[in-house]
């Protein structure tokens, strides 16, 4: 059945799903049409509040491309691609790969969005490429897929947004919630139960949906056409300016500078820890990336290029993000979402709260997918619901960052990086990803109800 349930949603993303970009812009006027129906604003009002929104959150989307591009420079240095490759040298069957792909992504992504995504892609692509020069039968569509699974778990892992925000000093609802530790959210009971199941069950959804008929099954050379060209070994190419050894080039591949720098860097890290206890937020959680990255690129050249590499990535958010931004102005000018948000909370009570946020928050993820984004503009909603229903606000905001995450596997707005650098379409791998949404939904569900945050 769940094979079956795997090349339904596969058949229908590859006739029905657009580009990211196109799926950007039909939320767009999608988003116009229901503040017009649900709200007391015209068009012009809706475009007004779409302009008004667009560039609200551009501090906000620099931090992402950080956490994206220095996750993406930790995930290619040696030491990390080397674990890369010895796990890619482990299964031995289409399904085993899967399942791995799908498992370091999941870990990789608790520990933080940016490195999730990357080691997810790189890990479905050398998978894909030990199993095609193994001659072992890989659906590379559901390998991309599986590297997709950390951005369905990040949101209750160590970069998670909302949980991060409300952890640190001065965020915007300060005056009605005050701080709350991560120790009440990330490490609470509710939340440890969902990681261990995330970390055991999903990865065996994932192997459950690779195709059993062979003629289904489409290996990487057939997604990559020039993959034995990709693969040759190149020369090292050393310029005339390192051959020369020119006092530029000693100092672009100075290990001293990088090792001094980066330990400089981490001196911070070690003291704001021992200083502000273990209190994440993005902008730690970026440093620390940052400067952990540099040490291990070991020479300045070294770094400055997997940067530049990992810029790449960023080309998607760059476009895409002030659209989003824009749907999320109009959410919450026109009070659209306050008006989605209300009609949960007037079915919910005490119990069935959590539950309805995750719905919710599911639902307005589609428009709005971004954590930080979506807290800032559905998080005082959650919070004043939470009081007058007299529910935890830890549980309230672990199941807005819950609904958050999952319906990731449906909007392919932070695929674009991997989509990237693995040559699949998103088309490719959404229908595997909303079939593993739909079975997984039901969990999420029974762990709010009877979980305690």
């Amino acid at each position: 059945m769940i094979k079956k349930m795997g090349e339904y949603f596969s058949g229908w993303a590859e006739k029905y799903m657009p580009d990211p970009f196109l799926f950007a812009i039909l939320l767009t006027f999608v988003t116009m049409i229901l503040g017009i129906i649900f709200t007391n604003h015209n068009l012009f009002d809706m475009c007004k509040f779409w302009h008004k929104g667009f560039w609200a959150l551009l501090k906000f989307s620099m931090q992402m491309c950080l956490i994206l591009v220095t996750g993406y420079a930790l995930a290619t240095t040696k030491a990390v691609k080397l674990v890369i490759d010895k796990l890619a040298n482990i299964p031995k069957t289409g399904s085993g790969a899967v399942a791995l792909v799908a498992l370091v992504a999941i870990i990789a992504g608790l520990i933080n969005w940016g490195l999730g995504l990357i080691v997810g892609a790189l890990m479905a692509r050398e998978v894909g490429i030990r199993g095609y020069q193994n001659k072992v039968p890989m659906h590379y569509p559901l390998l991309g897929a599986a590297g997709y699974a950390g951005l369905a778990v990040w949101h209750g892992g160590l970069s998670g947004s909302a949980p991060l925000l409300v952890a640190t000093k001065g965020h915007f609802l300060e005056s009605q919630i005050g701080i709350i530790p991560v120790s009440k959210t990330l490490f609470s009971p509710l939340n440890i139960v969902v990681a261990i199941f995330c970390i055991l069950v999903l990865p065996y959804i994932f192997k459950l949906l690779t195709p059993s008929d062979p003629d289904k099954i489409i290996p990487i050379n057939q997604i990559i056409p020039d993959l034995d060209k990709l693969l040759e070994e190149e020369k090292p190419d050393e310029s005339e300016e390192n051959r020369k050894k020119t006092f530029a080039a000693r100092i672009e591949n100075s290990m001293v500078l990088s090792l001094m720098t980066g330990i400089a860097g981490m001196a911070i890290v070690v003291w704001y820890f021992a200083t502000k206890g273990f209190k994440l937020n993005l902008n730690i959680v970026n440093f620390t990336f940052l400067f952990l990255g540099i040490i291990l690129h070991k020479t300045p050249i070294n770094y400055v290029k997997a940067i530049n590499e990992g810029t790449k990535g960023c080309s998607g958010i760059i476009l895409q993000f002030p659209f989003y931004s824009g749907i999320m102005g109009m959410m919450k000018f026109s009070g659209l979402i306050v008006i989605i948000a209300g009609w949960f909370v007037a079915i919910s009570n005490q119990y069935t709260y959590p539950v309805f946020t995750f719905i919710s928050a599911a639902f307005v993820n589609i428009f709005v997918p971004s954590g930080g984004g979506q807290w800032a503009v559905q998080g005082p909603v959650v919070v004043k619901a939470a009081h007058v229903l007299g529910v935890s606000l830890p549980k309230a905001i672990m199941a807005l960052a819950y609904g958050d995450q999952w319906t990731n596997l449906f909007q392919p707005f932070w695929a674009l990086a991997l989509l990237g650098l693995t040559g699949l379409k998103a088309r490719q791998i959404m229908g595997y990803c909303m079939a593993v949404m739909l079975m997984g939904a039901a969990f999420f569900i029974i762990a709010l109800l009877v979980v305690p945050a």
